[in-house]
């Protein structure tokens, strides 16, 4: 292997991005199938849902305590551990009976997501030239960006067509290629530096950094309250297709691709603050729209600066966090990655009530579902600039 100065070879940031790829394949796929789990299980939307809010919770939680537990571990074992943990979670719910059986098996095998991507980034941010970080970290966060090009589209073909047990089993295949791909790719003895107690107090006090995290946590909110419940609105709102659903998320992840990779290039130039402030106006924008998009065209004009956006939020989230504390890269990373999770889980959980509200009140069940997450994103926005100001005030 050719291994660039940067201690890190071309192989290993491609092993890292598809390692992310499969990840975000797993995470996407029950908003992907989510008409198919409702219809094959005889459940509701709103309890459907709350498989998006067990597994972030479980990610959230698994984050920050995972990253303590392991942080000594070769950063080569542990990632290949993690997706080979992520593929038999993905074929056991594959053939998970019921509901109550899907539900605590996803929610397990979503601890490896909550391994995999901080600290796959973390490696990433140690073994990287500091003038190019922001670029190989938002390298590797491509792989979310085309699972949902990819992945997310092809998730709601295969439910609507073979069904989600075939969407599962496809996560796992793609996790056990993963795997092997980065153990042969990814070097020996990636072990970025572990933290004392001492070190995550710090981390957990300092106003500027959990407030940057924060942001992360508001936006992911913002985002999913209507993102987990996308397939069954374009099926009730456009009369959506199995074909039309498919084109839509390919369509979103498209842009995301897109966004992220013309953001990317400019991360270290414009400066992460600047990029996540861009981002959100982007989203809030979209969600502001969504209740005029009555048809698929207009729809797709809609969605275009939230997809163009929302990958890179993530990935400039990650760069500004390793920029602004670079020896807390670890325990930040873990964090922003729980705090994603966490916003998850609160936009489908908040999501899942104004649904349920909805549908007992008689109302359309998507109601005030854009009104929701314009206000997370709102605060997410205000907060970010807020720390931005701050920590140009008190630069690391």
């Amino acid at each position: 292997m050719s291994v660039s100065a940067a201690g890190l070879s071309r192989g290993g940031r491609w092993s890292l991005l598809t390692g992310n790829f499969a990840i975000g394949c797993g995470v996407m796929v029950v908003p992907g199938s989510l008409n198919s789990l409702t219809r094959s299980l005889d459940i509701s939307v709103a309890l459907a849902g709350q498989l998006i809010t067990a597994a972030a919770l479980a990610m959230c939680l698994g984050a920050p305590l995972l990253a303590a537990l392991l942080g000594g571990v070769d950063r080569r074992r542990l990632l290949t551990l993690a997706l080979l943990w992520y593929a038999l979670g993905h074929a056991a719910s594959a053939l998970a009976p019921d509901f109550g059986a899907l539900l605590p098996l996803r929610a397990a095998c979503m601890l490896a997501a909550a391994v995999f991507t901080p600290q796959a980034a973390a490696a990433v941010g140690w073994l990287s030239d500091p003038s190019r970080r922001g670029r190989d970290i938002a390298f590797i966060f491509l792989g979310w960006s085309l699972a949902s090009v990819l992945g997310m589209p092809l998730h709601s073909y295969i439910g609507e067509t073979l069904g989600w047990r075939y969407a599962f089993g496809l996560v796992a295949v793609l996790s056990l290629g993963g795997a092997l791909w980065l153990w042969n790719a990814l070097p020996d003895q990636v072990r970025p530096p572990g933290l004392a107690l001492r070190d995550w107090a710090q981390v957990l006090t300092h106003p500027v950094w959990m407030g940057i995290v924060a942001v992360t946590a508001l936006s992911g909110a913002g985002q999913f309250s209507l993102f987990t419940y996308m397939a069954p609105i374009y099926r009730e709102v456009l009369q959506a297709d199995a074909a039309t659903i498919s084109l839509l998320f390919a369509w979103f992840g498209a842009l995301g691709l897109v966004g992220n990779l013309y953001l990317g290039r400019r991360l270290d130039r414009m400066g992460p603050p600047r990029v996540v402030a861009t981002t959100l106006c982007g989203m809030l924008l979209a969600v502001l729209a969504w209740p005029w998009a009555g048809s698929t065209v207009t729809m797709m004009l809609v969605l275009a600066p939230w997809a163009f956006s929302g990958f890179a939020t993530n990935s400039s989230q990650q760069a500004r966090l390793t920029q602004v504390a670079p020896h807390r890269a670890s325990a930040l990373l873990a964090l922003n990655t729980s705090a994603i999770y966490l916003g998850q889980a609160i936009g489908a959980g908040s999501g899942g009530l104004l649904v349920a509200a909805n549908l007992q009140a008689g109302r359309p069940f998507h109601a005030g579902l854009s009104w929701a997450a314009s206000a997370w994103l709102l605060l997410a926005l205000l907060l970010s600039l807020w720390a931005a100001r701050r920590q140009r005030r008190d630069p690391p």
